[in-house]
């Protein structure tokens, strides 16, 4: 898709077909309302109708999510045509409409997943925005454009990360693809394998890759502006492909487990785009990349792990796998890097997490009131959906092992998602408990139908509430 902006007479303007989005038909002339009105069109949510050489599409409100939700309803219609040249006008009706919603609709609207089709069909539509009677100048809304390309981009090939098959994307394969995002972005990338690892005493992580064939990698990207302001670390599960190990999934359980490494990309996904959009922030982008597989040398229920901060793990289920992975993750980046002013970990981590906020909604859990506020708001701004869950004092004793310092997970399936976080705490050193904030998006990474401006599939969760929080910061 090519979306360009223009500024002239619209008569001038060559184009096959115009998008045109109303939330009432007020603002139409009579003659076209009773036209409208007849084919049934009144302007609701998802109504579409086309008449003479326009598409209308209806919407709760001009703004926000609705106005994004518009345009990706209209983009997926307008893929099904032979229209290539489309018209949008950014001031309609003395309404003047957000120009980076508008184009993130547009993009993120129009993402489908065909690598694995037999007939690939090319994107060839062509977007003109008549900037004409803005109150921006050309100059802003360029600018605009651009950051808004740049992180819808940037979600899309997120997006196109966690839909490739696991037998295409293994850890090597998301090492490969990190130094690719680091060389177009002049970020610093290192990689680092099993035998660093064991020398480092990352055993948790170690244990979970042991059976697969693929070899574990961990992932450290960091981008450093001139001046930075401070420190931001993000870690991401980055389980290429999740079996449960030993503690076997289901059949059903196991299709769409290639959405585990959706922590992992959302990581590549934020650094992909923070260079582009000149942050004064250092960030460091931190992926244990694993996969958990069966077999004569896998890990076992029963089995003791020794973490890198030597904590010691008992394992009742290897299923649990991704808040081991994240457990020596997490010490790796806080033993390097020092003067951190926020840790987020990013994880498809529980089920657990769907049941307690439905299928769209990352959960967000940590220490911090203040924190949570921030990222709320971050939320708000960027679109994605957010939803804390509470800690409270009784809930820790409920990770107390007989024979070790900590189980890897509990006999009760009650708070799962939040006992799975105070898993986690147990890796966050004390002077940087308040600076941390846990974010499981195992419903909001994928799911197995499209939904508002989101695919069938992967979502690029946790791109834009990150980029978002970043931008944010003071």
């Amino acid at each position: 898709m090519k979306i360009e902006l223009i500024n002239s007479e619209k008569s001038k303007i060559k184009n096959d077909l115009e998008i045109v989005v109303l939330k009432n038909l007020k603002s139409i002339k009579d003659d076209k309302r009773k036209q409208l009105e007849k084919l049934g069109f009144d302007a609701k949510e998802a109504q579409s109708c086309f008449l003479e050489n326009k598409l209308y599409i209806g919407s709760t409100s001009l703004s926000g999510e609705d106005l994004k939700i518009a345009f990706s309803n209209a983009i997926r219609i307008l893929n099904k045509t032979k229209y290539k040249k489309i018209l949008i006008e950014l001031v309609s009706n003395k309404k003047e409409l957000n120009l980076e919603t508008l184009v993130e609709g547009l993009v993120l609207g129009s993402y489908k997943f065909t690598k694995y089709k037999s007939q690939q069909i090319k994107d060839s539509k062509e977007i003109s925005i008549d900037i004409k009677d803005s109150k921006i100048s050309k100059e802003d809304l360029e600018k605009q454009l651009k950051k808004s390309l740049d992180i819808s981009t940037s979600v899309n090939l997120v997006r196109e990360i966690v839909n490739t098959s696991p037998e295409d994307f293994y850890p090597k394969v998301m090492a490969k693809k990190a130094k690719e995002i680091a060389s177009e972005n002049n970020l610093e990338c290192k990689v680092y394998d099993e035998k660093y690892l064991e020398k480092n005493g990352m055993n948790a992580m170690l244990a979970v890759g042991r059976a697969s064939r693929h070899e574990s990698q961990l992932i450290h990207l960091t981008y450093k502006p001139k001046k930075p302001k401070g420190k931001v670390l993000i870690v991401g599960k980055g389980l290429t492909y999740d079996a449960g190990g030993l503690s076997l999934k289901s059949g059903t359980g196991m299709v769409s487990m290639k959405c585990d490494k959706s922590g992992g990309a959302a990581v590549l996904g934020v650094m992909n785009s923070i260079s582009k959009l000149d942050f004064e922030y250092e960030v460091h982008g931190i992926i244990g990349a694993v996969e958990n597989m069966i077999g004569g040398d896998a890990y076992k229920p029963d089995d003791i792990l020794k973490a890198k901060n030597g904590k010691t793990i008992e394992v009742r289920n290897t299923d649990a796998e991704g808040r081991l992975v994240l457990a020596d993750c997490l010490c790796y980046a806080q033993d390097e890097i020092s003067d951190i002013d926020y840790i987020f970990d990013i994880a498809t981590l529980t089920g657990a997490c769907i049941i307690a906020l439905g299928e769209y909604t990352t959960g967000v859990m940590g220490h911090s009131e203040k924190l949570k506020k921030k990222m709320t708001k971050a939320a708000k701004q960027s679109g994605e959906l957010i939803g804390t869950l509470p800690y409270n004092r009784y809930l820790p004793s409920m990770l107390k092992s007989e024979i070790a310092d900590i189980v890897n997970s509990t006999a009760s399936k009650a708070g799962a998602s939040i006992t799975a976080s105070l898993f986690l705490d147990n890796f966050i050193k004390k002077e940087n408990k308040n600076k941390w904030l846990h974010l499981d998006i195992a419903g909001a990474a994928y799911r197995e139908k499209t939904w508002g401006y989101n695919p069938y599939g992967g979502t690029g969760a946790g791109v834009r509430l990150l980029l978002k929080f970043i931008e944010n910061i003071k």
